[in-house]
């Protein structure tokens, strides 16, 4: 007697459309919002920068005023504008952008510090939805710092900016004589403890009442004030200035009379307690 195999039949279940699948369209919706953020932050006009403003000060007067002109300032305020103008640009997918969120804060402010010595230092604010705020702090000459005729504003960092004609006056007038590199805009060309000390040689000078014409740095250690009579004073910019300067009262009161200091050619300060001076052959 045979035997007989029954095979159950198979069944197919039938593919259910992905247009029918709540997960595509989830996905279909989260990338049309995410799509549609992307390009309300980054290239919608809302978030386009179209206006900047520029608040200035000085090293010596921290006063903000509104940069709304060139007028008389070391810095053109048409050449800043231009400068922030070409950094504000940036392309996504080979699409233009000046979108707030993508503008290199760190970036912008060190180019405008590299085109602009007479700039000390710039803050840069974002104020939404399309505006940025910079702060300029521009710096203010106290004195003029010359190499041969190569002369320039200082700073009283020591940074130096601006040149000027050697002739300028005004400030006080501090020529180095040393074997350097020559003097670049922008570049720290004196320290700043040593011009603090020339300036309050140049204080003290003026409460003796000598008039002096320029201070002269001729070595690390030595500088030179030549008077308006002149005649010098030797100094060390690596001992006390205080000390040296009370010697110079001193032998100034009790050995020079005024009327004798035409005469003179040097004062030596620079030696112990000492003060030895020279008259003219």
């Amino acid at each position: 007697m045979g035997t007989y195999h029954f095979r159950k039949p198979h069944r197919y279940k039938r593919k259910k459309s992905i247009l029918k699948n709540r997960f595509f369209w989830l996905g279909i919706l989260i990338f049309v919002f995410l799509s549609s953020v992307f390009y309300f932050l980054f290239f919608s006009q809302t978030f386009q920068v179209e206006k900047i403003i520029v608040l200035r000060q000085t090293q010596d007067n921290p006063e903000l005023v509104e940069w709304v002109a060139v007028g008389e300032k070391k810095v053109s305020i048409d050449e800043l504008k231009s400068l922030i103008e070409k950094n504000l640009g940036n392309k996504i997918l080979s699409f233009d952008t000046k979108s707030i969120f993508l503008v290199n804060l760190n970036g912008l402010r060190k180019n405008i510090l590299n085109d602009f010595p007479q700039i000390a230092g710039v803050e840069i604010k974002r104020k939404f939805p399309d505006t940025l705020d910079f702060i300029v702090t521009e710096r203010a000459g106290i004195a003029h710092l010359c190499q041969g005729e190569k002369c320039f504003f200082s700073d009283k960092e020591g940074i130096i900016f601006e040149e000027i004609p050697s002739t300028t006056e005004g400030l006080i007038k501090i020529v180095d004589e040393q074997n350097r590199e020559p003097f670049k805009s922008g570049e720290k060309a004196i320290e700043k403890e040593d011009l603090s000390k020339i300036l309050a040689v140049s204080s003290k000078l003026s409460d003796f009442k000598i008039p002096v014409k320029e201070f002269l740095i001729v070595s690390g250690e030595k500088m030179e004030v030549l008077t308006s009579e002149d005649w010098k004073i030797y100094l060390s910019l690596r001992a006390d200035i205080d000390w040296q300067m009370t010697k110079l009262r001193a032998v100034l009161e009790e050995k020079i009379p005024p009327e004798s200091r035409k005469d003179l050619e040097y004062i030596e300060l620079r030696f112990g307690n000492l003060a030895p001076f020279k008259y003219k052959d």
